[in-house]
Formats: structure tokens, C-alpha cells, sequence
């Protein structure tokens, strides 16, 4: 009886043994892995992997590769996400009907993620620029808007050596523990010249161009709190606007409405002295090449606007014997977008308006500078809203062309009118051309060869339905004659007006282009301010 109790005894041993084996070898274990997302391992006696899903917080699938039990999202997904992980795994028949055909097992896991612990930091000279994170990272991306380097580690680092760089400035940094994570929004980290006295990075760097509308950030070796106390920067000219604290050492301005103007000189006070970082450098960091020594003044300018887009508004006013429409999307009303705009253009193609003109006016056409057919539509526009017509395209000019733009203020004149004088034909003509197409001629007198009326092309400036004209004649004699009719002057003293000879189409004034009254009275309508006089061969 004992035998046969302990042969049971054995036995039961034996099986439990045998089943305590098969449970480990048929054991799989989800994990965590510290370099893929997760870990699937299946035992021998496992069985076989079936399936392997993840999805995101809002139930998304994530697609994933498997490689030696590693499980990697095949896309590159957020840091500090939760995904779950859902595994099968089909069990062999011979125990399956005892334990179930299929194993399933999840497992939910928040994808890791790294802070940046630097971002206001003193560097020496010559020393290279280091950032640290909270925890250790394999991918990084640092520099300025257009000017990223990207990189994967060779292994996890927790500081990293972003180079030499200049000896101040301000860098965009971004990390993550992974290589399929995707990076998070990048964080600036500043860097000062190492100092005993405050320091200060202005971004855009001190002393260069800005747009009218640029944000003016200050950052300051020191919480700004302790430099100012209460106290905040100040412009010496009033510019629209508001402060705001985007951190304990950052202060930013953004200006608004047409924010520091064309041409502008901007200066901005600080409460008290700090050393201040010098003019800019080119490259990805954003650097500045030195310092400026101790001041309580930062300074930059603001441009005028580019000749090409001084050419494209006059063309989408109207003042223009040209059309021009944008390559790409539209500038849009909006005010900023406009000044942006007019700092750095958009592309796009211009045509004439009208066929037919002749090549006297077609010839002087060229986009992007202040030409003699530009000057001639500033001066119109001047006129239309009340400003000083000097042909010139000053800050004042810049933002009444934004804002008759945004009013939609077209060119008052009905078309594009031209003037065209022969001035060496066998008969002298004035001609005039409306659209493209000459409406009316004249015989004309042009200035005698002691006195001969220049060639070339000029704008109307200055216009009288009847005056008194005086002046000097070739003999030294001076002449004054009364009641004038339809002069517009288009160069100095020299005008297109009406005057009564006996003929008219030979040289017989002393510069003015002379024409018989009726003549006159029908052209000078059709000769604002602005006008072009062509007066050729």
C-alpha cells in the first residue's frame, strides 16, 4: 500500500512538474522596452503570434513593424502619448482546448517625453553652446525658422553640445527619447557672453531692419522682475501697441494698427543699464556677433517699402497703365499682411491694360523700380488723397496707399491718358492718347533753337485753366503775358497750353508746347497731375 501511495505521490509530481514547465514555456510576457514601444515575448511552448495592434488616445490605429519581438510604431507619433497595445497569440491544439485557442493580452503605455531644463544659460568664450533635458534623449532639432538641424544620437544623452555659436543669441530646441516620436514644439533657449553685469538678446537683433509690424522680444540674463521691479522699456516715440511677460526673463512689444511706420527710426529706452548683445550674424543659431557694451537704448530701423511693391499697388489702384496679379495666393485686406508686404513682395506678373500705345510710353516700363511711368502714378495718387505731390514714396505715401487699398480708393481718372510732342517732325504735333488709342491731334509749337524744348518724357505737375506766364526770351528781354488758357505744366517752365499765332507747327516759343485754343481746350482735360508728356524727335 505505501509503494502504491507513493508511486500516486510520484506521480502527481511528475504531472505537476510537467505542467508547471509547459505554463513557463508557453508564457507571454507584454512589456515596456526601452528603446521600441513595447516588448512581446512567447515562450516555446507560446504558440503563435496572431496579431499585434495599437491605437491612440482617440481610438486611432497606429500602425506598427515587429522585428525579434520589438514593437515599433511604423509612424512617428507624440511624445508623452498613451497608446494601447493589443496582442494575440494562437496557442498549439494539443493544450489549447485546456488553457483556450487564443492568448490575448494589453498593455497601455505613455510613450516618454523630455523637458527642456535649459533655457537661460551664460556661455564663455570660445566655449560651445549646451542645452540639458530632464531625461535622456535620441533625437533633437535646434536652430531658427527655415535654418533647423535635425540629428539622431548614437545613445541617450541627457546634455547635449549644440556647437560653437555666437556670443549671444537666441536658438529654437526641440527633443525626444525616441526616434519614432515625433519632436515636440520647440522651446527658445537664450544664451548670454558670460557677464558680472546684466546682459540682454533682442530678437530681431539690436541696431538692424525690421517690418512695421515685427514683435520686439527682449530677453534678460536675469528674471525681469529683479532688473525692473515694476518698471517697463519705453519707445521715445508713441507706437501703437501692448507689452506682454512671455516668461520670467522675456518681454515681448507687439505693435499694432500700422505699427512703427515706414522708414521709422525705432528706439526703445530700458528702465537701466545692461549690456546689450551687438548686431546680428547669419546662420542657424540666431547669434549675434557680440556686445554693445552697457546701454539703456536699443535701436533698429525700419525700411521703406520695396519699389516693386510700390509698383504693384499703383497697379491694383488703377494708377497704372498696367495690370498685376499675384503667382500665388492673394496678400489679403488685412493690415498686417499688407505691411509685410510691402517690406518684402509677393510674386506675381504684371500686363498692360491697354494695347496700342506707342513705343515712347511702352518703352520706359520697368517692374520694380521708381521709372518715369511710376513717378507719373505716384504724383496722381498724391494728388487724389491730398498729399504732397513730390513723386517720392515716403511713409505717408506708403500707408495711404495700404489703406486706400483696404478702402478700395481707385484712380479717379477714367482710364490712362498719355501726351506725345513731335518736336523735330517737318510739322510739330501734339497728340493725345486715351486707352490705348490716339482720340486727337494738333499742330503744336515747340521752342525755338535758342530755347528748345527738351526732349524726353515728363509728369504733369502743376495745372491752370488760365494763368499769367512770364519769363525770360532768348535776347535777355523779359515777357509777361495775361490770361493763359489750359496750361499744364510737365517740365520746369515748360507747359502745354493754348496761345494765339498766326501758324502753328514750326519752332515759335521759348519752350512751351503752344496750340491753337480749341485745340488746348479739348487736351487739357484729359491732363491731371500725373499725366506723362512725351516730347520726342
Amino acid at each position: 500500500m505505501r509503494v502504491l501511495v507513493g508511486l500516486l505521490v510520484l506521480a502527481v509530481l511528475v504531472v505537476a512538474s510537467f505542467a508547471t514547465l509547459v505554463l513557463t514555456l508557453s508564457r507571454t510576457k507584454l512589456v515596456a522596452d526601452p528603446v521600441a514601444l513595447a516588448r512581446i515575448d512567447v515562450g516555446k511552448l507560446g504558440g503563435t503570434l496572431e496579431s499585434v495592434t495599437a491605437t491612440g488616445p482617440r481610438g486611432g490605429a497606429i500602425p506598427l513593424t515587429v522585428r525579434d519581438g520589438r514593437i515599433t510604431p511604423a509612424r512617428l507619433v507624440p511624445a508623452g502619448t498613451t497608446i494601447s497595445v493589443d496582442v494575440r497569440v494562437k496557442r498549439p491544439g494539443w493544450y489549447g482546448w485546456a488553457l483556450g485557442g487564443v492568448k490575448h493580452q494589453q498593455l497601455q503605455i505613455r510613450t516618454p517625453s523630455a523637458t527642456l531644463t535649459t533655457r537661460w544659460t551664460s556661455v564663455r568664450t570660445g566655449a560651445p553652446l549646451r542645452v540639458a533635458f530632464d531625461a535622456p534623449v535620441r533625437k533633437v532639432a535646434y536652430g531658427t525658422a527655415g535654418h533647423m538641424q535635425r540629428a539622431s544620437l548614437r545613445s541617450p544623452l541627457r546634455t547635449l553640445s549644440l556647437g560653437r555659436q555666437a556670443a549671444a543669441g537666441t536658438i529654437a530646441v526641440a527633443a525626444a527619447p525616441r526616434t519614432w516620436e515625433q519632436l515636440p514644439a520647440t522651446k527658445p533657449v537664450t544664451w548670454f557672453p558670460a557677464s558680472k553685469t546684466p546682459t540682454a538678446v533682442a530678437s530681431p537683433a539690436a541696431g538692424g531692419k525690421i517690418s512695421p509690424t515685427a514683435p520686439i522680444r527682449l530677453t534678460f540674463s536675469q528674471p525681469v522682475a529683479r532688473l525692473f521691479g515694476s518698471a517697463r522699456p519705453t519707445f521715445t516715440t508713441e507706437v501703437p501697441g501692448s507689452w506682454r511677460t512671455v516668461d520670467s526673463h522675456t518681454l515681448q512689444f507687439t505693435p499694432s494698427g500700422m505699427g512703427f511706420g515706414f522708414g521709422a527710426h525705432v528706439h526703445l529706452a530700458l528702465p537701466k543699464n545692461v549690456t546689450l548683445a551687438g548686431g546680428p550674424t547669419p546662420g542657424a543659431g540666431g547669434g549675434t556677433a557680440g556686445t554693445a557694451g552697457s546701454a539703456n537704448q536699443v535701436n533698429w530701423t525700419v525700411p521703406l517699402g520695396s519699389p516693386l511693391r510700390l509698383n504693384q499697388l499703383l497697379a491694383l489702384l488703377g494708377y497704372l497703365p498696367l495690370t498685376w496679379k499675384a503667382s500665388g495666393a492673394d496678400v489679403g485686406s488685412a493690415t498686417g499682411a499688407q505691411l509685410n508686404a510691402a517690406i518684402a513682395p509677393p510674386k506675381g506678373s504684371f500686363a498692360w491694360r491697354y494695347a496700342g500705345f506707342p513705343s515712347q510710353l511702352t518703352s520706359l516700363w520697368s517692374a520694380g523700380g521708381l521709372n518715369t511711368i511710376t513717378r507719373g502714378a505716384l504724383l496722381a495718387f498724391q494728388t487724389d488723397n491730398g498729399l504732397n505731390a513730390d513723386a517720392l514714396p515716403g511713409p505717408n505715401v506708403w500707408t495711404s496707399l495700404i489703406t486706400a487699398l483696404a478702402q478700395h480708393k481707385t484712380n479717379k481718372v477714367d482710364g490712362y491718358n498719355y501726351v506725345l510732342v513731335h518736336r523735330d517732325a517737318a510739322q510739330q504735333t501734339t497728340q493725345l492718347w486715351h486707352n490705348g488709342k490716339q482720340i486727337f491731334s494738333t499742330p503744336a509749337n515747340t521752342g525755338v533753337a535758342a530755347a528748345p524744348t527738351e526732349l524726353g518724357t515728363f509728369p504733369v505737375y502743376l495745372r491752370y485753366d488760365v494763368t499769367t506766364m512770364s519769363g525770360t526770351n532768348p535776347d535777355g528781354s523779359r515777357y509777361r503775358d495775361p490770361g493763359i488758357k489750359w496750361v499744364s505744366y510737365f517740365n520746369g517752365g515748360d507747359a502745354l497750353h493754348a496761345f494765339n499765332r498766326a501758324s502753328y507747327g514750326t519752332p515759335q516759343s521759348v519752350g512751351c508746347v503752344e496750340m491753337p485754343e480749341a485745340a488746348a481746350a479739348k487736351i487739357y482735360p484729359y491732363t491731371p497731375i500725373g499725366t506723362l508728356v512725351t516730347v520726342a524727335p
